[in-house]
């Protein structure tokens, strides 16, 4: 008799939380949407700064890319026809390149005739310009790497402190669902501080790296277009 009781008892038990669970399962889930409205207007920023970071990224990689786009025998072509006297169709071929270094030569052929050393410095400062052009908006995207964890943090604090301030106002009657929504609201903030902050982090990094290789191109460029004009004295060039 003993025995059955418990048995009863038991299936009662199980049946009660079943009913309990099936009750919370729905409350439980949540959509990533859903979650990032709890965070309060800080999300709205963080928003902000992944589309901001997201737009950057992908205007500088389509411009970077272009920019390393140059043709292997581009220096050739260029040495062959200043052998020749053709000025007129290197610079010719230097507008169809539309690259940073074909601008560099371009500027350096404009300036043949006067010293190797005042060729050399023309040359690097249009290598200086154009290396400022690769790096435009990198600054920003640093800042948003650097900045979009601490906005997260920002809101974290903000929950705490919002947590603690309704549970001074609950008196007694202090309930701990006061204290772990109000965490649970506050790191949300931090979540997506965080994931905006690596996305841009690893895009900054990885645009750096590929303007470190388009500088390298043109250093070379510019080591062998200069090598070409020492090669052969300036005076024994024909200009037509």
């Amino acid at each position: 008799m003993l025995l059955f009781s418990l048995l009863q008892a038991s299936e009662e038990a199980a049946e009660a939380l079943n009913e309990v669970a099936a009750e919370v399962a729905p409350d439980a889930s949540f959509s990533l949407l859903g979650l990032a409205t709890k965070g309060g207007w800080l999300m709205i920023v963080l928003a902000i700064l992944s589309v901001v970071a997201i737009y950057v990224f992908a205007e500088r990689l389509y411009a970077i890319n272009h920019a390393a786009k140059i043709d292997k025998n581009f220096i050739k072509d260029i040495t062959d026809y200043l052998q020749d006297g053709k000025k007129k169709s290197a610079q010719a071929l230097c507008k169809k390149s539309d690259s940073p270094v074909a601008r560099m030569i371009e500027k350096g052929i404009d300036r043949m005739g006067r010293p190797l050393e005042d060729i050399r410095a023309s040359v690097e400062n249009v290598g200086n310009v154009e290396i400022a052009r690769l790096e435009k908006g990198l600054p920003v995207l640093a800042s948003i790497a650097g900045g979009a964890p601490m906005i997260g943090f920002l809101g974290t604090v903000m929950g705490m402190v919002q947590a603690f301030f309704n549970m001074s106002q609950a008196g007694n009657n202090i309930d701990i669902t006061l204290l772990s929504g109000g965490i649970y609201t506050a790191m949300i903030t931090t979540v997506g501080g965080l994931i905006v902050g690596i996305i841009a982090y690893f895009g900054y990094n990885f645009l750096t790296s590929r303007v470190s290789d388009v500088v390298y191109k043109m250093e070379n460029s510019t080591i062998e277009f200069m090598d070409a004009l020492e090669s052969k004295n300036n005076d024994s060039i024909t200009i037509d």
